[in-house]
Formats: C-alpha cells, sequence, structure tokens
C-alpha cells in the first residue's frame, strides 16, 4: 500500500475552486437578471405593438363614424352639434369596442376647434387596454396604451374640377373617329370608361375607378385606348385656347423647379413618373395606370372621386350673400374694377338702355332669362344664387359662378367678351394676364338642359336621359337611389328636363349651340341638343355630371379644359376663385403616441 503525502497546495485549490464557483454564480446571476429583462422587454414590446394596433382601431372606429356623414352631407353641421364644446373631462363622440387579439378600446373627441369656413380640428384621444378581469372597464391595474390624433376635416376645391369630362356613373364617348372629337384635357368616370364606334383623339389623360355602388357594379376599365396627338403636333395647332404642350424651353427639364410648377397645367403625350408621382398623358383604372403605349407606370388602382352635392341650396345663398371681392388687383396689375363689391349679374334693358340687376344682394327668389350680346353681354361677379332656373345665351363678361336651385337651361353658344389664351412663351406671363379674363361657371342643383327642350324627344336625346341608360346607385348608408329619370313630374308639376318657363319662351329665344365657354356643375344630368346648326362645336371649360347625354348635330366637336380653375403649386388657390362647389376630406395633422403603462408601473 502506497501513502499520499498531503501538501499546503491543496488549500489553494480549494480557494480557487471556491472562487470560480462564485464568478459563476454571479454570472449566473447576472444572466438571470438579463434574461429576465429581455423577458420582460419582449413582454412589453409586444404587448406595445398589440395594444397599438388597438387603439389605433378605435381611432379608425371614431373616425369613420364621423367621417361617412360629413362626407354625405358635405356640411359641418354634425359635427359642430356633436363635437363642440368636447374636454378631456368630457370627451364627445366615444365609441368602444374590442378586437380579435382580445384587447379593448375606448375613443373619444377631446377637442374641438372651427379654424375657419371650411375647416374643422378635432383632437381624438383612443385608449387600449388588456382587460384582465373581462369586466370591460379599464381598471388601474391593468396595462394600457394611449394616442392621440389631431383630424382634420376639409370642404376643399373638388378635384372633379380637374377635368374637363368628369361623370359620377359611368363614362362613354360613342360614334366618334379621331378628328370627329378632340378632348385637350384629362377626362374621368367614377365607373367604367367606353370608347365605341370610334376611336376619337384625347391629349390628356382618361381615367375610370371600380365602384361597387353603381348598378350594375362597375369593374372599372378604360375599354379602349384612344389616339393622342405628338407635342410637337399638338402645339402646331397654336389654338389660344388649349393649354400648352410640355416644352422644356418653357417649363422646365422633368424634375426641376420650374417644371413642378407647370407640370399640372400643360399635355404631355408621354406619361412619366416624375418626383414620386404621375405626370403626362396615362390611362389609369383598376388595372393601374400606364402610358398610351401599355406600358404600365403604376399598378395602383385608381379610387373613386368624391363628388360635391348642392342639394342644400340654402348653403349657396349665404355664400352669395356674404361674398365681398377682396382683389385690388389682377396678377397682371391691372385694377379690379370690382374690388370691394358683393355678388351681382346685370343684363342691358333697352327699355331703359341701361344695365339693370337680376339679383338683390347676390339672390334671385325665382327664376331668370340672361341674354348678352357682343356690344351688351351679361355681367357677372361672384357666386350669385338663384332659386329656380336659369336660362342663358349669349355673350358674358366678369368672373363668377350662378348657382340654379333647379335647374340651368343653355338655350344657345355661350361666348366669353374678353375670353383667355393660353399661348405664349412666358408661361408665368400667360398666367398673369388670363387672371383678369372672363371666366364663368354654371351650377345646377337638378341638371343642364342643352338647346331647345321643345324639340326634346326620343331617342334624342331622351333616350340617354332616362333608364335604362341612367343608371342607379346605394349612397354611403346601402340607401337605393333610382335612376335619373327626366321624363319624370317634379315640385314645379314640369317634367325634370323641362324649365319653368313654358316651351313656347323657350322656342323663342332657343338658338343653335355652337361654341360653350363655361364650366358646367350638374347634380343630375348634363346634355341636350348640341351643333345644330352646322359647323361643330367648341366647348372651352368642363363639364361635371352624375350622367351625360350629350348628343352632337355635327362635326367636329373639340373640348379645351381652362386650367384658371385649377390650384396652382405654390399658393394651392385656383387662379381665378369663383367660388366653386366643395367637396369634403379628411386628413390626419399629428399623430402622438401618448406612452404604454405597464401594470405593476414596471
Amino acid at each position: 500500500m502506497k501513502q499520499i503525502r498531503r501538501t499546503r497546495n491543496e488549500g489553494f485549490a480549494m480557494l480557487a475552486t471556491l472562487g470560480v464557483f462564485a464568478l459563476i454564480a454571479v454570472a449566473a446571476s447576472a444572466y438571470l437578471n438579463s434574461a429576465t429583462q429581455t423577458i420582460r422587454l419582449a413582454r412589453n414590446h409586444e404587448a406595445d405593438v398589440r395594444l397599438t394596433s388597438a387603439a389605433e382601431a378605435g381611432a379608425q372606429d371614431l373616425l369613420l363614424s364621423l367621417w361617412k356623414p360629413f362626407k354625405v352631407e358635405q356640411n359641418f353641421d354634425d359635427l359642430d352639434a356633436a363635437l363642440a364644446g368636447a374636454t378631456e373631462e368630457n370627451p364627445a363622440a366615444v365609441h368602444s369596442g374590442d378586437v380579435s387579439s382580445g384587447a379593448r378600446y375606448a375613443a373619444g373627441v377631446i377637442a374641438y376647434t372651427e379654424v375657419d369656413s371650411y375647416n374643422r380640428l378635432a383632437t381624438i384621444r383612443s385608449v387600449s387596454w388588456e382587460d384582465t378581469n373581462n369586466n370591460g372597464l379599464l381598471d388601474a391595474g391593468e396595462t394600457r396604451k394611449v394616442l392621440e390624433i389631431n383630424q382634420v376635416f376639409s370642404l376643399e376645391r373638388s378635384p372633379v374640377f380637374d377635368y374637363t369630362y368628369f361623370v359620377n356613373n359611368y363614362g362613354w364617348m360613342q360614334g366618334f373617329a379621331d378628328w370627329m372629337l378632340k378632348v385637350n384635357g384629362d377626362m374621368r368616370a367614377n365607373g367604367n370608361f367606353d370608347f365605341s364606334g370610334g376611336t376619337p383623339t384625347i391629349n390628356g389623360s382618361v381615367y375610370a375607378s371600380a365602384n361597387n355602388k353603381l348598378v350594375p357594379p362597375a369593374p372599372g376599365y378604360v375599354n379602349i385606348t384612344p389616339v393622342q396627338q405628338t407635342n410637337s403636333a399638338y402645339n402646331a395647332a397654336n389654338d389660344p385656347r388649349r393649354r400648352q404642350g410640355y416644352d422644356p424651353a418653357k417649363h422646365g427639364t422633368k424634375g426641376s423647379a420650374e417644371y413642378e410648377k407647370w407640370r399640372d397645367f400643360i399635355y404631355d403625350q408621354q406619361g412619366d413618373v416624375v418626383t414620386g408621382r404621375l405626370a403626362g398623358a396615362v390611362i389609369g383604372d383598376s388595372m393601374g395606370h400606364r402610358r398610351y403605349s401599355g406600358q404600365t407606370l403604376d399598378p395602383t388602382p385608381t379610387k373613386e372621386v368624391v363628388m360635391p352635392d348642392l342639394d342644400d341650396i340654402s348653403k349657396y345663398v349665404s355664400l352669395s350673400t356674404s361674398y365681398v371681392d377682396d382683389r385690388p388687383t389682377f396678377d397682371n396689375g391691372a385694377p379690379n374694377p370690382d374690388y370691394g363689391e358683393g355678388a351681382y349679374v346685370k343684363v342691358w334693358d333697352s327699355s331703359q338702355n341701361k344695365y339693370v340687376r337680376v339679383d338683390t344682394n347676390g339672390v334671385v327668389p325665382g327664376s331668370a332669362i340672361l341674354i348678352g350680346s357682343s356690344s351688351k353681354p351679361i355681367l357677372i361677379h361672384g357666386p350669385v344664387t338663384f332659386y329656380d332656373d336659369v336660362v342663358i345665351k349669349g355673350y358674358v363678361q366678369g368672373q363668377g359662378t350662378l348657382y340654379a336651385g333647379r335647374n340651368v337651361h343653355i338655350v344657345g353658344s355661350i361666348r366669353y367678351k374678353n375670353p383667355p389664351d393660353f399661348r405664349g412663351s412666358d408661361p408665368q406671363q400667360v398666367d398673369n394676364d388670363n387672371s383678369a379674363k372672363d371666366i364663368l361657371a354654371l351650377a345646377a342643383r337638378g341638371s343642364i338642359m342643352m338647346g331647345n327642350v321643345k324639340k326634346f324627344g326620343f331617342p334624342y336625346p331622351l333616350k340617354y336621359m332616362t333608364p335604362p341608360f341612367t343608371k342607379g346607385r346605394y349612397d354611403e348608408y346601402g340607401n337605393w337611389i333610382p335612376p335619373f329619370n327626366a321624363t319624370e313630374t317634379d315640385y314645379t308639376g314640369r317634367k325634370k328636363y323641362q324649365s319653368v318657363f313654358s316651351d313656347n319662351t323657350i322656342d323663342a329665344i332657343s338658338e343653335p349651340i355652337n361654341q360653350l365657354d363655361c364650366i358646367l356643375y350638374t347634380n343630375f344630368t348634363g346634355g341636350g341638343r348640341l351643333g345644330e346648326g352646322g359647323g361643330g362645336v367648341v366647348f372651352n371649360g368642363s363639364i361635371i355630371s352624375k350622367d351625360e347625354a350629350m348628343v352632337i348635330y355635327s362635326l367636329p366637336m373639340v373640348m379645351n379644359y381652362d386650367h384658371r380653375i385649377r390650384e396652382r403649386t405654390l399658393t394651392k388657390k385656383p387662379l381665378i376663385d369663383i367660388k366653386l362647389p366643395r367637396t369634403p376630406s379628411t386628413f390626419q395633422a399629428v399623430w402622438q403616441d401618448r406612452g404604454l403603462f405597464i401594470s405593476g408601473g414596471s
């Protein structure tokens, strides 16, 4: 047997081993603390994501309840009534609910400000929480998330006025070859856009959009690509009423500051994406946006554009009575003779050998017939509201909008005494000069009828003003709106296509329509008989309607967009503000994360 000798080194080894164990214990403790902290942070992050989503759902639930009636009614009455006086202690329009994750939310308006006549600001607070005891209440110990959103509700200039032709239902062009119809501007439908019986020339963009509120529902297609001119051929026409064709020497190279200034007011045959948005002529529908050649530029489908509603005529009476012209000079420096004046419309009275006012303080309590000549044009200024019909033809001088509580009847050509001229080497100077030229809009709560209604019959044009050509739709609440029927009798005892003036009166003053210098807007149908005297039709302006029913009796027809009503890039205002109908919109101005509050304070 061998004896083992002990030494003093054994004590040192034991101490070293214990030291290692101590270090391991410290490291393990640190690791456990770190792992616990990591797990805690991960759980907090997961709760933050889940509860943020729930709080967003609450905010969106509340916003939808505010937006839908505002979109339909197109005024602030409901918002003001529901939200005025809202505070943190007394929130308004409170909504609550839960989401699929199990989290609950409550959202309400805690502040509401009337910014101006066209804008309101609502502050929304949305709180979500983990309802651990399932009592439907936010208890003191439950983890919660708080968001605050500043949401702006606006009645803004409507984008429907960016188009030469806008139809809220189905867009259609039937029987036009390339020389028969030339549209120098953009076209849009809140449904399908169909070209049939020929391929017209469209020097601009064409849009359609899917619309399941129409009956039958519209998938939202432009069925064929029309013809377009090259930039050089377009500019060679030298037409004073066309918007300019793209010229880098005048409008800047694409992407430059100068180009950004003019891109929305020119024709460019080449569709592109410039600085992140579409430019030039494109075809846009539910399949995305593409060049005329078919090359896809953006696969994003188009969306429906909200159309203004003139149903509340009292709103426009107030607009007319309160209007005062606040421009001392035009953009070219010329003095504005109507500076400080209210709205008016005047016609020449030959029996008195002077101009007489048709309105009183911007309002006509019934209907009126307005006829102007080259030497004695109709004088317009600002927004004037008629309770019933406007019957109009002839020369017009001034800048303004005539609102009709029922129909507008155009019984002959409408021409500006001092028309704009869009030609010139300096686009800014062209704008400045055109700011002083005549411009007229005609807006009808009912319909806009063109031509002698005594001649209206089937098929032309009443076939296109009655079902089944006109289509019904559902509103935002799912209520059925029947198709327009021009042969129905309305509250006046007259058929919807007729004037309150007798057919014989309209017949006596009617002339063929060969030129229209105006912007037309109607809640229902815009159409009638044009070009009956031969020589074709020139339409300098826009037509915006729910249904369109123009029947053209002589060719060609040329439509030229008047971009003076479109907002400028720098000022965010149109070159000439003639108080056109506005459309509802909403956008998020501020989104604030007010924090995640963890159960137990950790």
